[in-house]
């Protein structure tokens, strides 16, 4: 691989992972060399199950208890090899040297601590200090990674936050201790753009100041663009391609990276299908031909299945393990085939319709506070107050906003899994906001949800097909048990999982692949309008090219309505017709997405898109000053008035009326409205 050189923090040499099967012993990381260097940050990139965490779990010896670190493996921490020591030693390594950012928060704390309580436990097993430097040290930690209210949050348990919150928790929890090397296994998937560049620029900060290293384990190549030194594509248990951040961005060379870019949705995309990488990662299990890319590659050649791959240099510094730039083997790379399959239009079968197959009014939904010991309520958390929203058939509006704004709990409240406080929602003519249980029951399969986080929305004790085939069985539409599982295989292949999944565990399946059973479970029903809760937030570019392909496909062949809540501009610029931003309950500007995001108008909506990583070019990111207000005490007048930079004096005494910006986008500020200042 490459040169070692002393100075270097990380030193990864041939690592090998693997698991005893009952077809033998599997390799899920093969042959692996990373180097870091003190305040580098390395990027591994990579679709689901190519053994990107495996390769970070390894570090720390965090592997699951079937999986063997193989002999002849080595993980040198400066002059400490990891890989040989024991449990025992390793405690001091955890948390202090090395700290660690776990994909997936809701299942990586602890649900009976306190988050002060668990960062608490970090800094009393590594350094030492009193009570009340302790929580200062706290109080500084949740302030940094963007924590609204640290002195309340200090106090709560993991399942009272939101998503976001959960992942600035663990953050702040990897960096208690000030580690030489954090690893940050996807570490902003649940975040949304305001606070992912929030945490990006701390990053680089405590880089700056500290030295620190950074592992980087992420499917964002926007991500990668703004935060990488250095960039490893890893597949199938092996690095294929590795080079500084600007030779890869400039010229991807191997077929698979060429492919994950062309994977990544764009609003020049919209009429396009994305472009999907054949296949899937293969399992553990199968033999691989000794270009272990070969069967999903277009370019493919007999060789790939005869002969390994070198590792080759056709820039000093830009390694390659492929075929095509082998001059013994191929006089010159041609990617013509490649390049042609990336574009492929299709035809929407969707007609034009105005109707609103669904329409929210003044939609409000209010938390009681209570205190005392009758528990006398002393006000409320106004999580969503006065949303009005349009969704018409066959459309997708997306709904957009930071962690903790009452997007989710507009989508539960729609679904009536959180109880409305008033308004109405309009659906084929009935207001499931008021309307008896038993009806309401009767139109659950019309209206499905995809949930953020995968693995706590599914059973852990049924099997996948059992998961998938829930809806079916509780509205008793199929009976018969072999055409259920013909239609739990035709979603899995849907989805791009194997036939067999449906005989596995949920635990058995990486974040993405979770996400996929989510989805294939959402759409067994049919419905007719699927709200779409961070569907791809946890996917690999690749994948959430196929799950976008899919929706699409689906929304054209069925006219179904999808309100699509996410935190990704570039997903939205691809599949949504309207976008509708939300700040603290509130929507703010609302409108079709060429509108809203090429020309945007609410100061809040220019600031998120100010904070998106593109990977044009490596460009500073602009934090959202201030933190999200409390629902519970909102500010007086426009609640984004603290943290706007164009605040006038009449924000501060009154919320704006709806003002009309162009045809259909409309905006709640003062600076376009009839009272101008």
């Amino acid at each position: 691989m490459l040169e070692i050189k002393d100075n270097q923090l990380l030193n990864i040499e041939n690592l090998k992972v693997g698991f005893e099967t009952s077809k033998g012993f599997s390799f899920a990381v093969n042959g692996v060399n990373v180097s870091i260097n003190p305040g580098e940050t390395f990027a591994l990139v990579g679709e689901s199950g190519c053994g990107k965490s495996m390769t970070a779990l390894s570090i720390l010896q965090l592997l699951p208890g079937s999986a063997l670190t193989l002999p002849g493996s080595h993980i040198f921490l400066k002059e400490k090899d990891l890989a040989h020591f024991s449990e025992v030693e390793l405690r001091h390594i955890r948390g202090k040297r090395v700290g660690i950012i776990f994909q997936e928060p809701m299942t990586s704390l602890n649900p009976i601590m306190t988050i002060g309580d668990q960062i608490a436990e970090v800094l009393k097993c590594h350094l030492s200090l009193s009570h009340s430097e302790q929580q200062n040290r706290i109080l500084e930690l949740l302030k940094s990674v963007g924590m609204p209210e640290p002195k309340r949050r200090l106090h709560e348990y993991p399942h009272q936050l939101s998503g976001g919150l959960k992942q600035r928790a663990m953050i702040a929890i990897a960096l208690a201790a000030d580690p030489e090397l954090l690893i940050a296994d996807e570490p902003t998937t649940a975040l949304d753009v305001t606070i992912q560049a929030q945490v990006l620029s701390l990053l680089k900060e405590i880089q700056a100041n500290t030295g620190m290293a950074i592992l980087l384990i992420t499917h964002d190549l926007g991500v990668v663009r703004q935060m990488a030194d250095t960039v490893g594509v890893m597949y199938a248990g092996h690095i294929v391609e590795q080079a500084p951040v600007e030779l890869f961005f400039e010229n991807p060379l191997h077929p698979y990276s060429r492919q994950l870019f062309q994977s990544i949705p764009t609003e020049a995309k919209r009429g396009e299908w994305l472009t999907v990488i054949k296949g899937s990662v293969p399992p553990l299990t199968v033999n691989l031909p000794p270009c272990r890319f070969a069967d999903r590659c277009p370019l493919a050649f007999e060789t790939c299945y005869q002969k390994t791959p070198k590792w080759l240099l056709p820039d000093p510094k830009h390694h390659v393990r492929c075929h095509l730039y082998d001059p013994a083997i191929v006089s010159e790379p041609d990617f013509t085939a490649l390049n042609a399959s990336a574009v492929v239009e299709f035809q929407e079968n969707i007609q034009s319709d105005t109707e609103s197959l669904l329409t929210v009014n003044d939609l409000k939904i209010y938390f009681p506070i209570r205190k005392g010991l009758f528990k006398r309520k002393i006000g409320d958390v106004k999580a969503v107050d006065g949303v009005n929203l349009k969704l018409k058939k066959g459309k997708t509006v997306a709904l957009v906003g930071e962690s903790g704004c009452g997007k989710t709990t507009v989508a539960r409240g729609i679904l009536r899994l959180l109880e409305p406080t008033s308004g109405e929602i309009l659906y084929q003519e009935k207001n499931l906001a008021s309307i008896s249980d038993k009806e309401l029951r009767s139109l659950r399969r019309e209206l499905q949800i995809i949930f953020q986080d995968p693995f706590s929305s599914m059973n852990p004790r049924m099997m996948v097909g059992e998961i998938i085939t829930e809806g079916l069985v509780a509205q008793h539409l199929i009976k018969d048990t072999h055409h259920r599982e013909i239609i739990v295989e035709e979603l899995l292949e849907q989805v791009g999982l194997p036939k067999d999944s449906q005989y596995r565990y949920p635990h058995e399946f990486s974040g993405g692949q979770r996400q996929r059973i989510c989805i294939a479970r959402a759409l067994a029903l049919k419905p007719k309008i699927i709200i779409c809760d961070e569907p791809t937030s946890a996917l690999d570019v690749s994948i959430q090219a196929q799950i976008l392909n899919l929706l699409k496909q689906l929304q054209a062949q069925h006219q179904l309505s999808y309100l699509f809540i996410t935190h990704n501009i570039s997903v939205v610029s691809y599949i949504a017709d309207e976008v509708a931003v939300m700040y603290l309950g509130r929507i703010v500007e609302q409108g079709p997405v060429d509108e809203v995001l090429n020309h945007p108008k609410h100061p809040y909506t220019q600031a998120l898109l100010a904070s998106v990583p593109t990977i044009d070019k490596a460009s500073k990111l602009f934090p959202l000053s201030g933190e999200l207000p409390s629902a519970a005490e909102p500010p007086s007048g426009c609640h984004f008035h603290p943290r706007c930079r164009r605040a006038m004096a009449i924000c501060h005494e009154k919320y704006p009326e709806i003002s009309s910006v162009g045809e259909a986008h409309e905006v709640k500020c003062f600076l376009y409205g009839k009272e101008e200042r």
